[in-house]
Order: C-alpha cells, then structure tokens, then sequence
C-alpha cells in the first residue's frame, strides 16, 4: 500500500564551455492517493428518549441501534464530482453525474473483493484486502487508458481507489472501485473529458495530460502542471531502475544521470548547449511502487 508520493528532485544541466555540477532541490510530485476503507462510527447511546409509554414493570421499550444502508456497487463508467479532500478521504460519496457535466474522476474498473481466506471472513479494511485492491487498481488502469507503460508514467494521470466502510462490509457490501483522477498542482483536480478509455493512444489526449512544469525543476515557483495549461519545461522520459529493495540515494540517483543528459540532448536545439533535469524516487516511493525516474528538458 502507498500514500502521496513524498518531495524528489534534482535539475542538472550540460552547457557549452561550462563543467557546473547539477543544482539539487526537493520538487513537488504528483500525488498517487491510496485510500483505506473508513472507520466505524460512533453509534452513540442505543437508548431511546424518556418514553411516557411504559410496561407493567416499569421498563422503557428501547429504540433499535441504527444500522448502515447498504451501498449499490460501483458502475464502470460513471462520473464523479469529487474534490481533493473527498479523493483522498478514506470513502467515496454517493452518486454520480453525467459525464457530459463537469466531472473530476471517472471510474474505470470494480469488482468483488476477495475477502475470505479458508473459510473465514476477512475485515474489509484488513491490509490482505487493501493489498488487493492497491495491486488491482493501478494494474488495470493502464488497459483503461491505453499508450505505453511510459506514457502514463509520464502523464498526470493517477489511480484512487475505495473499498465500503466497515459498517456497510457489515450490511453485505463486499465490491472496490477503481476512479482515474488529474491532479495538479496546490492539490486541484482538473475536469476530464467525457471519455478517456484509450486516451494515452490517442495523440491529443496524450499531449492534454501530459505532464509540465511551470518553471525549471531546481526553481521555487516550479508546479506540477497538465502540458494543457501554460508551462515552460516537459517531463521527456523515464529511467527505469531495477526491481527489487530500493538500492538507496546514490544508486537512483547515479542511474539517471546519463540517460537524462542524453534525452535533454535529443530534443534540445543545439546540442552543444542544453538544460536537462532528473527526477528519482525516494524509499518511500519505491515501496509504493514507483520504481522509476523521470527527465526533464525545457519546453
């Protein structure tokens, strides 16, 4: 299981005549949310008020505990007007919009969870259960959107997922469901188009959600944005690193070095002169399952 991705970042550069060594700084990155299932509410005093009614013993008829209602199953396909803070909740809120109105995530995949282990009936918000569905979503949604495995890594295209509440798992709820989300910069989601099945296939959808930075990475009014909106640099490509335990800061860091230099020189005017920029994952990204890094280059 993963949560936001933590600050990664370094700028490097190659210019002409000049051996400066790359700037460091912590840049902001896209936030992949990975949502737990909710808590269990406070059901309060099960007691019902003061009741004049009473029997020949003097006993008050008590007022029954309230009980969840069960929630309908996810529909692939539906739309949704969620802001950041209910993306990011630990469940989803009911309803839908149609996605000819403005919308903010689209869910793409559902199922049934698979909460039962010899026999017995697991928690929904057991880590074997969120385990589940953290592997499920992210897998399925590149099949969703469709392009290269590069492609959406360098898009601004992220999965969350939602698993019912403990009371409604209660009341028989036993379904997950996968949205896609854009997020940018200050913790916004920006409206999608009415479909993006097969969208990173297509190549003005792909260049929409790409991602962009309004500034060089190294440069404090740098922000994450969509290639769709004003922005001065381009992620270009993606260093993929080993699988395995992350091999720590040097390593990651070392790997994307040339790889970067090398793409900022492919698409730079003069490639006798040229800024290139590398991003690497953190340990905390790595175990979320970002085993990768990211180039940049001016735009």
């Amino acid at each position: 299981m993963g949560g936001r991705q933590p600050e990664v970042g370094v700028l490097g550069a190659h210019r002409a005549l000049s051996r400066k060594r790359p700037a460091v700084r912590l840049a902001a990155a896209v936030v992949a949310a990975v949502l737990l299932a909710g808590c269990t509410g406070d059901t309060g005093d099960t007691n019902g008020p003061s009741d004049p009614d009473r029997t020949a013993t003097g006993s008050a008829a008590p007022t029954p505990a309230p009980t969840a209602r069960a929630v309908p199953a996810p529909k692939v396909g539906s739309c949704h007007r969620l802001t950041y803070a209910q993306a990011v909740a630990p469940t989803a809120p009911e309803g839908s919009v149609p996605c000819a109105q403005p919308h903010t995530s689209i869910t793409y995949a559902a199922g049934a969870l698979d909460d039962v282990v010899r026999g017995h009936l697991v928690a929904v918000d057991s880590a074997r259960v969120q385990e589940q569905v953290a592997r499920t979503c992210p897998r399925e949604l590149q099949g969703f959107l469709g392009g290269t495995p590069d492609d959406l890594r360098l898009s601004m295209l992220r999965p969350i997922w939602f698993t019912p509440t403990v009371e409604q798992s209660d009341e028989g709820a036993r379904w997950y469901r996968c949205d896609v989300i854009e997020v940018t910069a200050g913790k916004r989601l920006v409206p999608l188009g009415r479909d993006l099945r097969g969208a990173l296939g297509r190549t003005d959808d792909r260049e929409r959600y790409a991602m962009c930075g309004t500034a060089a990475p190294d440069a404090a009014s740098f922000r994450r944005v969509p290639c769709a909106e004003p922005h001065t640099w381009r992620a270009i490509s993606v260093v993929d690193l080993p699988d395995g335990a992350y091999p720590g800061t040097d390593a990651v860091r070392d790997a994307g070095q040339a790889p970067c230099e090398d793409a900022g020189r492919d698409v730079a005017a003069d490639p006798l002169s040229f800024t290139w920029g590398y991003e690497w994952p953190t340990r905390e990204q790595w175990a979320a399952g970002q085993t990768y890094g990211r180039c940049w280059a001016p735009d």
